[in-house]
């Protein structure tokens, strides 16, 4: 039986990881990280309120075999290109090297389809700088999922991306051969993967979106 570690747990797929997690029989505890206070009545969850920006006042916290990261923002909501990169980069990295350090065999973190550092966007470009860091923790396992457009209830409206979901499925069926990898992807189906990945010997780092909706099946 083994401890989870979840960060990022109000998001479209920290919600959908931590519904599964509650009832998976690997784990006989869940930790579950936030920054506002959260009410969650279960035997073996912990929900432990966390100051980001102070992450080291709750080093201690921060230990258990699996560790899920879907901690992310938008460029609109954060307000500024510094605002983003300081939770889709430093967050991130700072719970990343207080898990290593603590003993944590394995980390699991939510990218973005097309990440790379030498892209011109800067979304991509701090996913790629993000995954590259991480790489260089040297985690007994790294696990790395990269999904295309989130599908899923969230809880803030936003008109863009549903306009690009509603195109993005009217396309789904074309995508085929080296694009298929961009078609649109449940939440859910992504924490199901990563529950199965934290749960097998994954052989690989980096899992595309397309690998995502198979290893969920």
């Amino acid at each position: 039986m083994k401890t989870a570690l979840l960060f990022g747990g109000t998001g479209l797929v920290g919600r959908e990881l931590m519904k599964r997690l509650f009832e998976d029989w690997h784990y006989n505890e869940l930790k579950v990280f936030v920054r506002k206070k959260m009410l969650i009545k279960h035997l073996h969850v912990d929900v432990i309120q966390i100051d980001f920006d102070s992450m080291n006042e709750s080093a201690a916290m921060i230990n258990g075999d699996d560790c899920f990261c879907a901690l992310g923002t938008t460029m609109k909501k954060a307000g500024s290109q510094e605002a983003f990169r300081k939770v889709d980069y430093e967050y991130v990295m700072n719970i990343a090297r207080i898990a290593k350090q603590n003993g944590v065999k394995k980390f699991l973190v939510v990218s973005s389809i097309g990440a790379d550092p030498a892209s011109s966007n800067f979304y991509l470009k701090t996913k790629g700088e993000m995954e590259m860091a991480l790489r260089q923790l040297s985690f007994e396992e790294l696990i790395i999922v990269r999904p295309s457009i989130l599908m899923g209830k969230r809880t803030e409206f936003r008109l863009g991306e549903r306009i690009g979901i509603l195109f993005a499925r009217i396309l789904s069926p074309f995508m085929i051969g080296p694009i298929k990898r961009y078609r649109p992807i449940k939440a859910k189906t992504v924490a199901r993967a990563m529950i199965k990945l934290a749960n097998s010997s994954a052989g690989k780092i980096i899992y595309e979106s397309n690998e995502l909706r198979e290893l969920a099946k």
